[in-house]
C-alpha cells in the first residue's frame, strides 16, 4: 500500500513539473531517484540523443551509474545502448553470466567492478521514436517482475513525454520568436517607408520602392536599411526617389542625388557623389539637418 501511494505520488510531482518553464534534465534526475525508490534496484540512469541522434548520458542517481554510463557510450556497448538500438527492453540481465554479456565483455566487467550484480535496460520510446534508454542496476542477485518490469517501462515513458515536451515547447517558442521578429522587421520597415514618404511628399508604395531598390542594389538587408533610415544613420538624401529617377532620366546615381539636390536636399561630398562605393559608410553616419530653401 506504501509502495502504491508512493507511486501516485510520484506520477502527480512528475505530471506538475511538466510546465512551461521546466527544467528537462532536473526532471529526468528526480525521475531516475524515483526509480530506485519504487524499484528493487540500486541505482539509475538516463541516456538521452540529441538533435543529431547521439547518447549523451543526462542523469544518474549517483556518479558511480554516471561513469559507467559514459563508459558505456565510450566503448559503444552495454544492454542500454542495446536498448536504444532495437527499442526492445533489456530485463534481468546477469552481469556475472559470461554467455549472457558476451556482447559488451568489456562493460560487463566494468558493471561487476562497480559492484553490480545484475542490470536491466528499457527505451525511452513512444511509438516508433526513440530517444535514449533508462539504465537500472542492482548490487544484489535481485530480478523484476513483471510488474516492476511494467513500471520501469512507464517511468521511461514517462520520461519520453518530457524530453519531448519539452522541444516542442522549444519549436514553439522559436516558432513564436521568429513570427514575432517578422513582425518588427515589419514594423521597422513601415516606420521607413513613412519617413520617405514624408520627406518625398509621395506615397508609401513609392517609398518602398526606393527602399528596396537601395537595400538590393548596396547588397544590404532592407530592415537594417530601415533601421538606418529610422535612426538617421543614413541621410535618406542617398536613396534615389523613384518618380525623380524617371522624370530626370538618371542613368546614374550621382545624376539622381543632383536631382534631389536641386529639389533642396543638401548634398555630401564623399559618400552622395559616390554612395556605391560607401554604403555601409553612408548607413553609419550621423543625421544631417535638412537646409531650407532659400527665399526667392
Amino acid at each position: 500500500m506504501a509502495r502504491q501511494l508512493r507511486l501516485m505520488e510520484t506520477f502527480v510531482e512528475l505530471a506538475d513539473s511538466l510546465t512551461d518553464d521546466f527544467d528537462v534534465i532536473d526532471l529526468l534526475q528526480r525521475l531516475s531517484k524515483r526509480c530506485v525508490e519504487l524499484l528493487d534496484v540500486s541505482t539509475a540512469g538516463i541516456l538521452l540523443i540529441d538533435p543529431h541522434g547521439d547518447l549523451h548520458a543526462v542523469a544518474a542517481s549517483d556518479e558511480n551509474t554516471r561513469m559507467l554510463e559514459l563508459f558505456s557510450l565510450q566503448h559503444d556497448q552495454g544492454p542500454c545502448v542495446d536498448a536504444y538500438r532495437s527499442g526492445h527492453a533489456r530485463v534481468n540481465i546477469d552481469l556475472t553470466d559470461p554467455e549472457t554479456t558476451e556482447p559488451w565483455a568489456r562493460f560487463a566487467v566494468a558493471a561487476r567492478q562497480s559492484g553490480f550484480h545484475v542490470t536491466h535496460a528499457l527505451p525511452l520510446r513512444i511509438r516508433d521514436r526513440i530517444l535514449g534508454a533508462l539504465n537500472l542496476f542492482s548490487a544484489k542477485e535481485a530480478y523484476l517482475s513483471e510488474e516492476d518490469t511494467a513500471l520501469a517501462q512507464a517511468m521511461a515513458d514517462v520520461a519520453t513525454i518530457a524530453v519531448l515536451q519539452q522541444r516542442t515547447l522549444d519549436d514553439f517558442q522559436m516558432e513564436n520568436s521568429q513570427l514575432q521578429k517578422a513582425l518588427n522587421t515589419r514594423i521597422v520597415i513601415e516606420q521607413a517607408k513613412g519617413i520617405l514618404a514624408e520627406r518625398w511628399y509621395t506615397g508609401v508604395d513609392q517609398a518602398f520602392t526606393g527602399l528596396r531598390a537601395y537595400a538590393r542594389t548596396h547588397q544590404l538587408r532592407i530592415s537594417d536599411l530601415s533601421h538606418a533610415v529610422i535612426d538617421g544613420r543614413l541621410d535618406t538624401m542617398l536613396i534615389p526617389r523613384p518618380d525623380t529617377a524617371r522624370r530626370t532620366g538618371a542613368a546614374s546615381t550621382p545624376e539622381v542625388l543632383a536631382a534631389l539636390d536641386r529639389d533642396g536636399w543638401p548634398a555630401d561630398a564623399a559618400t552622395t557623389a559616390h554612395p556605391h562605393r560607401y554604403p555601409y559608410q553612408a548607413i553609419h553616419r550621423k543625421p544631417r539637418a535638412r537646409s531650407p530653401k532659400k527665399e526667392q
